[in-house]
């Protein structure tokens, strides 16, 4: 005879995975969410604002990412990653791409045809953020941004200048925010609690 406990189990692991079909985001146990607003000021959109916070305790991994050129533009524009991540630039147009980057170490990795690829892994980052600005020697017009994080709790705005973090241990932080070739607004002392959602919005000017 199956005891009572078991199947409760059995149907809490169906409802959680019916959710999870659903698509219904559940917020980690005993975390809280930080989110808000970017105005930008004099751009088309809001959107490509990295919102970070600094430095969180503990020690993460490294996810590895892509970066595609496509249409003549890097997809994305602004891609956050963790410090050690391994990023893999793809290729979906038709004619060959360059990537290399002016910032920090500077590096070049050379020209290939579509549908190949080309690694960079991000090894260090002294003072978050490291910002990589990525070009393409063939292309002039091509830009995009690679932006080293210590920690996972960071998100980038959408056009509409929402974002949203997740997920995040309760304790005091520092939250900043950044966008290419915009005056940094002020980072600003946060406290984030467990089972709450905290607001902060931002403003950039030039």
């Amino acid at each position: 005879m199956i005891r009572r406990s078991v199947l409760s189990r059995i149907g809490g692991l169906v409802f959680a995975l019916a959710i999870a079909a659903a698509g219904v985001h559940l917020e980690a146990q005993g975390t809280g969410t930080i989110k808000g607003n970017v105005d930008v000021s004099g751009v088309p959109h809001d959107g490509d604002a990295v919102i970070y916070i600094v430095k969180a305790p503990g020690t993460f991994a490294p996810q590895p990412e892509e970066m595609d050129q496509h249409d003549m533009v890097f997809r994305p524009h602004v891609l956050p990653v963790l410090v050690g991540s391994k990023v893999t630039f793809l290729n979906h147009d038709p004619v060959p791409h360059n990537v290399f980057s002016p910032s920090y170490e500077k590096y070049d990795l050379g020209t290939w045809e579509p549908g190949h690829i080309r690694t960079y892994t991000f090894k260090t980052c002294q003072q978050v953020p490291c910002a990589y600005t990525q070009l393409c020697r063939l292309h002039e017009n091509m830009e995009a941004f690679i932006v080293v994080l210590q920690n996972p709790y960071f998100s980038v705005s959408e056009p509409s200048g929402d974002y949203q973090i997740t997920n995040v241990p309760p304790g005091n932080y520092t939250l900043a925010i950044w966008y290419p070739g915009k005056q940094k607004a002020a980072s600003r002392s946060i406290t984030v609690k467990a089972g709450t959602t905290l607001t902060e919005n931002f403003a950039l000017k030039p």
